[in-house]
């Protein structure tokens, strides 16, 4: 059997994120049992949502190694955890804000096999100093490009250390929010410098999907702000 570098940090993805989501939960008093039913299900819906979004867009095999698309992934993984939490009784805003550190590691970790595996998440031709080529990639190229990858890495890695290191400073939602802005913004910059073509006004499939996240983002914020502050105001 030839173990992929993409399936194997995609293997070391979930369980970092599990590893993170039982330390915060212990952190919280909850269930540490309930992290990794939680992987469990993120990893069944989102590597079924990750492969249907990639086929939707580019057609292909249905059983590969690759061809795995994070908005599909997150959707899926997203929506599979939302039902079994909600079966077990556990969902709510706390353990929203104890999930997302690890999705923003887990993405960084993702990206390392994107790497590797030179799929076609590369960007742009460049002739810069750190500018590389995938010869020998699972989507080939001679040309030196943006590493955009490597960029994603450091970035996502960044957000997830930022994430956990404010896990105790506001209240439920608010780190929801924040993740949901900070993910949005850097897919949608970081499209700039990818290869994909724009679907409407310039912008590509990505970076829409990445404005409703950060739409997202900004209404959850906005829900929570005016939950704090009508009380004070009735009592006004």
């Amino acid at each position: 059997m030839t173990i992929q570098m993409f399936g194997l940090c995609l293997g070391i993805a979930f369980l970092v994120a599990g590893w993170m989501v039982a330390r915060r939960l212990k952190e919280l008093g909850r269930p540490v049992d309930l992290a990794y039913e939680m992987v469990f299900a993120a990893l069944v819906g989102g590597i079924v949502g990750a492969k249907l979004w990639f086929l939707a867009e580019n057609g292909g095999p249905l059983f590969s190694g690759t061809g795995l698309t994070f908005y599909g992934g997150l959707i899926g993984g997203a929506l599979a955890v939302i039902a079994w939490t909600s079966y077990k009784g556990a969902l709510d805003l706390k353990l929203a804000d104890a999930v997302v550190p690890s999705l923003a590691a887990a993405y960084a970790i993702g990206r390392i096999g994107c790497q590797f595996a030179g799929d076609g998440d590369y960007g742009k031709d460049w002739d810069g100093p750190w500018a590389m080529s995938y010869p020998d990639g699972t989507v080939p190229i001679d040309t030196p490009v943006h590493p955009t990858p490597i960029y994603e890495t450091l970035i996502m890695g960044a957000f997830a250390i930022v994430l956990w290191r404010l896990r105790d400073r506001f209240r439920p939602g608010i780190l929801s929010g924040i993740y949901l802005i900070g993910v949005g913004v850097e897919r949608f910059l970081i499209e700039f410098l990818r290869r994909n073509d724009a679907v409407a006004l310039g912008l590509t499939q990505a970076q829409w999907v990445s404005v409703g996240f950060m739409v997202a983002g900004v209404a959850l914020l906005l829900v929570l702000r005016g939950r704090v502050s009508a009380p004070a105001a009735r009592t006004a």
